[in-house]
């Protein structure tokens, strides 16, 4: 099983079931961002794999795909931890989904405490703009 997290913490219920499988893709970390605009034709849901909790190269795909101007779903799915959340969000995720041990390990409350993720904003401080 696994576990959906937003910003309300964990979900009870996935926000995407409506949407058609067809109109869904996987995409594993490590995928040509010069295939992006291609692969996302009709989608409304892109899951964002992260096979270890040290690859950041979902990051980088999820503000590519954002930057296209895709204006789906986002997820990240896999080994992100809670300390990473403000950075899924902030790089262009709508939610994260994880397996039901990193839940057990890492539980709602410490999501929930990163999940003013506009706070604190280094980069847009950084840069003299408001967060």
């Amino acid at each position: 099983m696994t576990v959906l997290i937003n910003d309300t913490g964990f979900l009870t219920t996935d926000p995407t079931r409506w949407i058609d499988p067809e109109a869904r893709i996987d995409l594993a970390s490590d995928t040509d961002p010069a295939r992006l605009r291609c692969l996302l034709i009709g989608k409304e849901l892109v899951r964002v794999a992260f096979p270890s909790f040290s690859d950041g190269r979902g990051f980088t795909l999820a503000r590519l795909i954002r930057q296209q101007g895709y204006k789906g779903w986002l997820r990240a799915q896999g080994h992100v931890i809670a300390d990473q959340y403000a950075m899924a969000r902030r790089s262009g995720f709508d939610d994260v989904e994880i397996d039901d041990d990193l839940a057990t390990r890492q539980p709602e409350g410490q999501w929930l405490a990163r999940a003013n993720w506009q706070a604190h904003d280094y980069q847009s401080r950084l840069r003299g703009i408001a967060a």
